[in-house]
């Protein structure tokens, strides 16, 4: 019962095979037995979710149904705010935040039935690319909690692949949904930019907008994360729609998938490039699934943007911390601006470009987003000869915790120590800038045993069609397993 999706889930509450109650009640002592090995789900509030549980079992009793998640018990990242649970983002300061009011995609969740139980970790507003922070401690990896989760949805992945929640949200910025999704070996959909309301979460800083107003940030995304590929469809088809002031004119329903069967997929392969080369235990596991897809029939061809990766992080490097870093102090602005001119015009080490990014007039902010928007053409061109665009999520497998200064940090690939953001963020990057749709789906288990995530990316606007493809793939290896002692 513990893995199976949200989808069968709600199905054996409406088949009455199981209660709303009886399913939080035995999520809530997995999580007993089970949580303090890994530490995914850091905050709960159980006597609130039995309550509305037991009141969607007596609706279901007088034939009622709430929606396409009635009773089913589920987490979201403790980045979302919730009434009833604290949200802290993982910074201490905000330890006594109590919201008062649902984000935007909880109300749209709690709408459709489901009953929202807990809160699951992350590092600090979201920052790295691990789960720990002063507030909840560290998670770990259930395949191994030696390693880490991924971040920054790591409590979510972790939570998902240890059979302690029907479903979770995330968010992503770099990486966030798909990495975690990759390294714990379960399902993540970035969504296409601004297509769900980002009201509610943190950051922005609790407490600016009071109204239905929100700052979402430029890059940053909410989306879901689950045991199957019908499960992310099944979400976005209850998340996606405009901020709530832009509906009163707006509407926004997804097209369908491409194409109906797997035969029928034009796809793309781009699986390495030479600035921000993949572990061969990675790229094996890749290129597995690209050989099953083509002996199913599959059309395949190794193409991808008329763009150079290196420059593409560049510009995304820029505007992605152009994006969190426009709340830090005073203080440390003037520092970061006294610094920009010293520089060295070849240093693109991650403090290096922090710091441009941090100090970014607006006519170069607009300079950078123009050169995005070319990138965003060449993607569309690219799109017109392929459907979907497999590649690597990570170029690694799940690594081991690491809570050492960020900016000394480094991971090996293949035997060379590589710098660490570059290697976390360079292959999710290129879908963030871009605003594009990617799913990040188990494509198996790498040779040192650990989980491995492909990456499809889909067209802008296009969610379902990557989300499909990977349905797909579930068909031909299989989907999420669960991990050994769960």
């Amino acid at each position: 019962m513990e893995f199976l999706s949200a989808t069968k889930l709600v199905k054996a509450i409406l088949d009455k095979r199981i209660s709303s109650v009886e399913l939080l009640n035995y999520f809530k002592e997995r999580i007993k037995q089970l949580n303090p090995g890994i530490n995914a789900i850091v905050a709960a509030d159980f006597d609130g979710a039995e309550k509305r549980a037991r009141a969607a079992d007596e609706a279901l009793a007088k034939g009622e149904i709430w929606g396409p998640l009635h009773g089913l018990p589920m987490t979201v990242k403790d980045s979302i705010e919730v009434i009833g649970m604290p949200c802290t983002s993982g910074f201490p300061g905000l330890k006594d935040h109590f919201p008062q009011k649902n984000a935007d995609v909880v109300e749209s969740l709690v709408d459709a039935g489901a009953i929202i139980f807990g809160k699951s970790n992350l590092p600090v507003f979201g920052q790295d690319f691990q789960s720990f922070n002063e507030v909840y401690g560290q998670t770990n990896n259930p395949w191994d909690v030696t390693r880490v989760p991924g971040g920054s949805s790591g409590g979510s992945a972790a939570a998902l692949t240890a059979g302690l929640t029907g479903l979770e949200i995330g968010s992503d910025i770099g990486g966030s949904i798909r990495t975690p999704a990759h390294f714990c070996g379960v399902y993540g959909h970035k969504p296409t930019y601004d297509i769900i309301s980002f009201k509610g979460h943190i950051p922005p800083f609790p407490g600016l907008f009071s109204g239905d107003y929100s700052m979402s940030g430029d890059i940053a995304v909410i989306g879901p994360l689950a045991r199957s590929a019908e499960d992310l469809d099944l979400v976005m088809g209850i998340i996606t729609k405009p901020a709530k002031p832009q509906r009163v004119a707006w509407k926004l329903e997804l097209p369908p998938p491409r194409k109906e069967s797997v035969k029928e997929y034009r796809v793309g392969v781009w699986l390495n490039d030479p600035d921000f080369p993949v572990d061969t235990v990675v790229a094996d596991c890749i290129q597995h699934l690209v050989d099953k897809l083509s002996a199913a029939g599959v059309f395949i061809e190794e193409k991808h943007p008329d763009i150079s990766f290196t420059d593409c992080h560049d510009i995304y490097t820029k505007l992605l911390t152009a994006v969190p870093n426009a709340g830090l102090s005073k203080e440390v602005l003037k520092h970061f601006l006294e610094e920009a001119p010293k520089l060295a015009e070849d240093d693109k080490s991650f403090r290096a470009q922090l710091i441009r990014g941090t100090t970014l007039g607006h006519r170069d902010w607009i300079f950078l987003d123009f050169m995005r928007l070319m990138m965003r053409q060449k993607w569309a061109d690219c799109f017109k000869d392929v459907d979907v665009m497999l590649c690597p999520a990570v170029p690694v497998t799940a690594f081991p915790h690491d809570h050492g200064d960020f900016f000394e940090r480094t991971l090996e690939v293949d035997n060379t120590q590589r710098p660490y953001f570059d290697t976390m963020s360079g292959w999710a990057g290129l879908t963030c800038v871009s605003y594009l749709p990617a799913t990040v789906a188990p494509a198996g288990l790498a040779a040192n045993g650990l989980p491995v995530g492909v990456q499809i990316v889909g067209p802008f606007l296009e969610d379902r069609t990557p989300i499909h493809f990977a349905g797909l793939i579930e068909e031909i290896i299989g989907g999420f397993q669960p991990p050994p002692g769960f």
